[in-house]
């Protein structure tokens, strides 16, 4: 298994937990539940059809907005 880092905004962590709560679920097992859903879905919002050729939209210019 892999340890990763990741940093989440304030409310989408709430979200999740609550999510997790309602799910008899732990926000981590959330996560996982989450992430396999999108990761084994025949589409994505990013690439319709789930074709991995199309590219997906720009998001922003890839730097924290963070001074």
């Amino acid at each position: 298994m892999v340890n990763f880092n990741l940093r989440l905004p304030d409310d989408l962590h709430a979200a999740i937990k609550a999510a997790a709560e309602h799910d008899g679920r732990s926000a981590h097992g959330q996560m996982l539940w989450y992430l396999r859903q999108a990761v084994e879905s025949p589409g994505t919002p990013d690439r319709p059809g789930g074709d991995p050729a199309a590219s997906a939209p720009p998001r922003g210019n890839g730097h924290s907005s963070r001074s």
